[in-house]
């Protein structure tokens, strides 16, 4: 039998693409939330948005409607590799356990979702950082992303790209090994149930779930990992955040515990919209004839 379909690998990178394309303003505000206030940087040191709504009208009308894009780009083609990576092989995974989908259990899903998440976030992490920093900083860099990813590699070096990559491979093995599982799992028992039929109803259901669940386990992680990415110290010894956990108990003892879930709610209503948006269009690919 060949476990490895392509279908998966390319339903998903297009309507990762789509989804990201539609809800990338949030993000942005998400991280802008995400970076304000670390009282031990004096560049975001000031409190400057209230919260999501606020943001996005400030950030608009100061800087520009596109400015609401800034990091579009990097944030794409990360979506072309990490949302490719990650939904075909979670799908190829699940084969290798069971043939059929109705023989799927919650603990193969969230293992093959974790396995997944680390993989295709690893592969993907250049592409993060270029977007964390455009989008931290407001504006497209002069030169375009090509440029700026060559620039952070030679002031940085390799360590520049791959910035924030274990916390980012944490979170994508959080996000995934609970979205992905939670998304099959909510699906197959609203179906079995006969409330609803295998329909647009269902996905909009199981997805909304899924994206509460993965905004409440992430975003620490999430935290850690934007401010990670978005210090540029080339030496080790120096810089603010060494790790996921480093990073966590510094935040929590300097801003407090709820400083761990700044930018939760732009968060949830990205995952939230992204997963709709994702699933929808995904399962709707799965219904193509060819």
């Amino acid at each position: 039998m060949c476990y490895l379909n392509w279908k998966p690998f390319v339903y998903g990178g297009l309507a990762s693409l789509i989804a990201e394309f539609g809800t990338f303003p949030i993000d942005l505000t998400k991280t802008r939330l995400q970076v304000q206030g670390q009282s031990s940087d004096a560049r975001y040191r000031e409190i400057r948005y209230r919260g999501m709504f606020h943001a996005l009208l400030r950030i608009g009308s100061e800087e520009g409607i596109l400015a609401l894009y800034s990091g579009i780009a990097p944030a794409l083609l990360r979506q072309a590799s990490y949302g490719t990576i990650k939904i075909g092989t979670y799908q190829s995974m699940k084969r290798l356990f069971v043939d059929r989908p109705e023989d799927e259990t919650l603990f193969i899903n969230v293992v093959c979702g974790i396995l997944s998440g680390v993989i295709s976030a690893a592969i993907a992490n250049p592409t993060d950082v270029l977007k964390i920093r455009m989008q931290a900083q407001g504006s497209l860099l002069p030169g375009g992303m090509i440029v700026n990813f060559i620039k952070i590699y030679k002031q940085e070096g390799t360590r520049g790209l791959w910035r924030g990559v274990i916390p980012t491979a944490q979170r994508a093995a959080t996000v995934v090994g609970v979205e992905l599982p939670v998304y099959d799992i909510t699906k197959k028992h609203i179906i079995l149930s006969g409330l609803m039929k295998d329909s647009v109803y269902t996905h909009f259901v199981a997805s909304f779930t899924c994206g509460l669940a993965g905004a409440l386990a992430s975003n620490p992680i999430d935290v850690v990992r934007t401010r990670m990415m978005n210090q540029r110290s080339i030496d080790f010894n120096n810089v603010l955040y060494r790790g996921a956990m480093d990073g966590i108990f510094k935040i929590w003892n300097s801003e407090g515990f709820f400083a761990l879930y700044k930018g939760f709610w732009p968060n949830w209503l990205r995952l939230g919209p992204w997963n709709i948006i994702f699933f929808i269009t995904y399962e709707q690919f799965k219904k193509l004839p060819f």
